[in-house]
């Protein structure tokens, strides 16, 4: 091989390289700059608070997506997850139950669907697009079961300051979006767990012959992505001082679009925290950008179909490239 054509493949490695460490934020930033010419307030920085606070609940979701599809898989009752733990909540508060009591049922019966989810999927194989689909119907219809399809208004002023009280100056959704990254990170790039997960999704036969227990990571996995929800839920139904068992319908959508523009693979295998941060508020910035501009919610969907085409047509790109 002559020392050009290395050269010319070193320099094409190179560049994608920098666009698949760099090429998030860069997308970020123009976008950030072209609205904020078009509308001056995008950039203020109440604006930027607003977004943060907000983008909490996706972000949330998004990290269990994130999980779920780096293994191989997906979790689309996440959405569903978010309106049984409101209901819960709601049933639970209603009935006089303590605040942190009524939270902790609400990720209760989130995290038990995603362990059912986890268990259906490892032990029996089955697809987790249909066994996800199959219990976000089930999920979505016991939510209207207990709540007999009425909305539940909350009354109490202690939870609802979870979503409008602030720690330190800062809002409460911040705060906790904060600490859970900060933990989702460590666990997926610093723990045993995280190593086995991108093992699991990079080459599962190879996985399981180095002792790795694929069925303890994948019931691992939808675990925490229902306990994620759970917590997305308590943030959620304080932000609307209502539970109902409406709430939710799309967000796997949103959080899908977060994720994978993230930077995390359909292929498995694949996936930063870090990546998922820039997704998530590249998500959040263009809804926000879009509503100040005064964007129809119909054009709004398009968008957003197109930003998740966009992000999987380049991660199959990248992944050639590699090849």
């Amino acid at each position: 091989m002559s020392q050009s054509k290395v050269g010319s493949i070193s320099r094409q490695d190179m560049i994608n390289d920098l666009l698949g460490k760099y090429g998030i934020g860069v997308v970020m930033l123009i976008m950030m700059a072209v609205i904020s010419i078009m509308e001056p307030a995008f950039l203020t920085g109440r604006n930027i608070i607003n977004v943060a606070t907000q983008i909490s609940i996706n972000g949330l979701l998004t990290y269990g997506l994130c999980l779920s599809i780096t293994t191989g898989g997906i979790d689309l009752s996440v959405g569903a997850q978010l309106a049984l733990t409101s209901c819960m909540i709601g049933v639970c508060l209603r009935d006089g139950m303590p605040v942190a009591l009524a939270c902790l049922a609400g990720i209760g019966i989130a995290t038990l669907f995603g362990f059912i989810n986890g268990i259906l999927i490892a032990k029996f194989n089955m697809f987790p697009f249909v066994v996800t689909l199959s219990t976000q119907l089930v999920i979505r219809g016991l939510s209207q079961v207990i709540s007999n399809g009425q909305a539940i208004p909350i009354t109490s002023d202690a939870f609802k300051e979870i979503y409008s009280g602030k720690f330190l100056g800062i809002p409460i959704p911040i705060v906790i979006f904060v600490l859970i990254t900060i933990i989702m990170y460590l666990m997926l790039h610093w723990t045993r767990f995280g190593r086995y997960i991108f093992a699991v999704g990079g080459n599962v036969n190879a996985a399981i012959a180095s002792g790795i227990s694929r069925f303890w990571v994948l019931v691992g996995v939808y675990t925490i992505s229902g306990i994620l929800s759970g917590i997305a839920s308590i943030i959620f139904t304080a932000k609307t001082g209502s539970a109902q068992s409406n709430i939710g319908i799309g967000y796997e959508t949103d959080a899908v679009a977060a994720s994978v523009l993230g930077g995390t693979s359909f292929a498995g295998g694949i996936a930063t925290i870090p990546g998922d941060i820039l997704g998530i508020f590249i998500i959040g910035f263009i809804y926000n950008g879009m509503n100040m501009l005064g964007v129809s919610s119909y054009y709004q969907s398009v968008v957003k179909g197109c930003i998740i085409i966009g992000a999987v047509l380049m991660d199959m790109v990248m992944i050639r490239r590699k090849r």
